[in-house]
């Protein structure tokens, strides 16, 4: 496995703790769809929850949040979208859990809500 792929797993079960220590249910991880890929996907209530996962190991100037484009925004929409009419969900949003550090240090971890 590369150093960004063992960073970026490392990220994203580092976000899957962070929400199951905040009373979310996970119901998938990694789903794919025709416009690419969820990273997470919870359930919080009635609420499901789309959350895409940005990790970086050091960020002097320059922040793992940074890396959602608009270009990755439409695809995030439309991935939601589809998995949400697939699974036939109502209710749901889009949050962006930003993963900052290295996997031999506690995580400093962002959550930012409603983001898309």
């Amino acid at each position: 496995m590369k150093h960004n792929q063992q960073v970026g797993k490392w990220g994203e079960d580092s976000a899957t703790e962070y929400l199951i220590q905040r009373g979310l249910e996970i119901i998938a991880r990694n789903a794919r769809t025709p416009y690419g890929e969820i990273d997470i996907v919870a359930k919080q209530g009635d609420v499901t929850i789309f959350v895409e996962v940005k990790t970086l190991t050091s960020s002097r100037n320059f922040f793992p949040e940074h890396n959602v484009t608009a270009r990755k925004r439409e695809h995030m929409l439309a991935a939601a979208d589809y998995y949400a009419a697939e699974h036939e969900i109502d209710h749901w949003q889009i949050d962006v859990v930003s993963v900052e550090g290295k996997p031999t240090l506690t995580p400093k971890i962002t959550h930012f809500e409603n983001a898309i």
